[in-house]
């Protein structure tokens, strides 16, 4: 992870200090908060500030005047009801703030949650850091033959070698040019006196997607887990899935009861169609079905007996 000296001592300063309040404070989240996750090679993820906890849940859903003198386990009851329910809005009573960094090209899909506030590090005003991501060989796969925006085998031989070295190379050579277009010497110093250099805004477009950008991302508990439901499933790209589940850890440090529903409600949950379960109640009837006879598409079909741990 690529912290600078002074980043890091922000947040020791940050994490040394501490405030009487009458606000309810999420004790495990207390914990982490300002500390930075590392994640792929100089990615973080790390909570800034957040609202609310469990018992904020609980409230708004009551509409009490506060925590009252019902037991955990009422409210973990009714948490799990609410997920269950598809109550959504007490859970946007609590909210939540992130500083990620991360490549480019995961911002462009993380940008697509467009049910939060976001502001990104500027390359127009600053200079972008020498930093790209630069896959494990272990993430070096091939295009899969069968989902047209996943992989299949990973790479080995003089073919990742070579993929490797291009990916290097390109990132390399392009902030090299990005760097000279910029007249960028060290320290924030021109390189050449004599010439102005491009404008940022026109310099930053020869950098390669994966490129690493900063930025503050803020949401509500609600949208977060719309979030993490998508981003942390084993069918999203590996670049988000590992920000979403460190994410989900940070989830678990401040809102418990409600992580706990979300990993039974939605995580580790499925949804059926009108007729997929109609499907699942004649084979409980005992009626021997194929994809013909389901009145579902077979690839439909395909996905429900691959849910249901059948063999086709």
């Amino acid at each position: 992870m690529s912290l600078t000296p002074e980043q890091q001592a922000e947040i020791e300063a940050a994490r040394a200090q501490s405030a009487p309040t009458r606000r309810a404070v999420a004790p495990g989240l207390e914990a982490i908060l300002y500390e930075a996750v590392p994640l792929l090679d100089h990615g973080f993820v790390r909570v800034v500030d957040y609202m609310g906890d469990d018992a904020a849940i609980v409230q708004a859903a009551r509409v009490s005047y506060g925590r009252g003198t019902r037991k955990v386990s009422d409210d973990r009851g009714l948490i799990r009801y609410l997920m269950r329910h598809y109550h959504s809005t007490p859970f946007e009573m609590c909210e939540i703030k992130f500083h990620v960094k991360l490549p480019i090209f995961v911002a462009r899909q993380w940008i697509r949650h467009r049910t939060a506030n976001v502001n990104e590090y500027s390359a127009r005003y600053s200079v972008l850091d020498r930093e790209f991501y630069i896959p494990a060989p272990e993430q070096l796969a091939a295009q899969s033959l069968s989902n047209r925006q996943g992989r299949g085998h990973v790479l080995s031989g003089d073919e990742a070698d070579a993929v490797l070295r291009l990916l290097k190379d390109d990132a390399e050579r392009t902030y090299r040019d990005y760097a000279w277009m910029l007249n960028e010497g060290e320290n924030g110093e021109p390189a050449d006196p004599e010439r102005q250099g491009l404008a940022r805004e026109l310099a930053r477009i020869n950098l390669t997607l994966g490129t690493y950008t900063q930025w503050y991302w803020k949401t509500d508990l609600h949208n977060l887990m719309n979030f993490l439901r998508l981003r942390a499933d084993g069918h999203a790209q590996y670049e988000i899935r590992v920000y979403a589940d460190a994410m989900i850890a940070m989830l678990d440090a401040w809102t418990p009861l409600a992580a706990e529903a979300f990993r039974e409600y939605r995580l580790g949950a499925a949804q059926l169609s009108a007729t997929g379960l109609q499907v699942v109640r004649r084979m409980l009837a005992g009626e021997t079905l194929d994809a013909a006879s389901s009145g579902l598409s077979k690839r439909e079909f395909g996905e429900l007996m691959a849910l249901l741990g059948r063999g086709q």
